[in-house]
């Protein structure tokens, strides 16, 4: 419909739903000029409450509402159905599992069972320590357009688990802020926190309990997994990549460069003992690299103890001596 357009009644009675904030037209009545008669356009804070009219500069009046004629109260409209009116629940899922060795299938034949489409099921595998997580974001952006379309539905936001949305208090808080704005339930099928509740409610408290919960069991996880590795440092257990060149086969590089071999000599003969190059040779730039910092270790202690023999052999060593400065050096005969 443009401006020049004729409006269809679906047009009027929508418009004439809601009463004229100018004119005070009742619902069912066009809008009404200053004179009383029945105004040729709809005021604009009356059809701007039309979604789909609410971009227009102007809607006319049509002309079965007489248009110029003496004004009077219309049929009033059905009152709208009230907000809390029961509807049919529309659920979104989610599943997630951090790598990619895990299986989602068991995730996504649970949130099937509860009655969800495929195609309103997002999944992903992704660590939640990434903090932009597409699908997740995807499945949220879904459930917030069908909440807008159908306010008068419930709309559940459905996920296997509560470590599937998130890992620290923080996170999951302001998830449930995020439903919360945007009228949405949250669910869970299993875990501790199994069940259907709505994040702006008591359920709300609760949900920050069981994430304070998470967090803290997380923390005592990592706190285990730390003293795990220090108790293997201590038996002389390091992690990390097996060094290509170890302490004995550094000797021996030693040993024969001192009788005169070369490294590319040496290098046939040396095998490595462990690690993904077990039995094979070192390369020729691995042994110069071990040389070099062998070399760096044993230069700094020599350096100490000649710099300590230098100052032990001057006269009144165990005073500095201030430098002269070019003074002292002019008066000099």
């Amino acid at each position: 419909m443009t401006d020049h357009q004729e409006p269809s009644p679906a047009d009027a009675d929508d418009v004439e739903r809601h009463p004229c904030p100018r004119c005070a037209a009742e619902p069912g009545s066009s809008c009404r000029s200053r004179g009383g008669a029945v105004a040729g356009i709809y005021h604009t804070g009356r059809f701007k409450k039309v979604p789909r009219l609410a971009k227009r500069l102007r809607v006319p009046t049509p002309a079965d509402r007489g248009p110029g004629q003496p004004w009077r109260p219309g049929t009033p409209h059905p009152a709208p159905v009230a907000d809390d009116t029961p509807s049919a629940d529309i659920r979104i899922g989610y599943a997630r599992c951090s790598t990619l060795t895990q299986e989602l299938q068991s995730q996504l034949d649970a949130l099937a069972g509860r009655g969800i489409p495929r195609d309103k099921i997002f999944s992903e595998k992704i660590s939640t320590r990434v903090r932009v997580r597409p699908q997740f974001e995807a499945a949220l952006a879904a459930a917030r357009e069908i909440k807008a379309h159908a306010p008068h539905c419930r709309v559940i936001f459905t996920v296997y688990e509560m470590k599937r949305l998130g890992r620290d208090a923080a996170e999951l808080t302001a998830l449930a802020d995020h439903l919360a704005a945007h009228g949405l339930v949250l669910e869970m099928l299993a875990g501790p926190l199994a069940g259907t509740y709505d994040p702006s409610g008591h359920g709300r408290l609760l949900f920050a309990f069981f994430a304070a919960m998470a967090e803290t069991e997380r923390e005592n996880i990592r706190e285990s997994t730390l003293e795990g590795l220090d108790a293997a440092a201590r038996k002389g257990k390091h992690g990390g990549r097996p060094q290509v060149i170890t302490t004995d086969m550094l000797h021996t590089v030693l040993r024969r460069k001192a009788l005169g071999e070369s490294v590319e000599q040496i290098q046939p003969d040396l095998i490595i003992p462990t690690g993904k190059r077990k039995g094979l040779n070192p390369s020729v730039a691995s042994i110069y690299r071990a040389l070099a910092e062998h070399e760096k270790t044993q230069a700094y202690p020599e350096a100490i103890e000649a710099a300590h023999a230098d100052f032990a052999a001057l006269p009144n060593a165990d005073v500095p001596r201030p430098r002269p400065d070019a003074t002292t050096l002019s008066s000099r005969p």
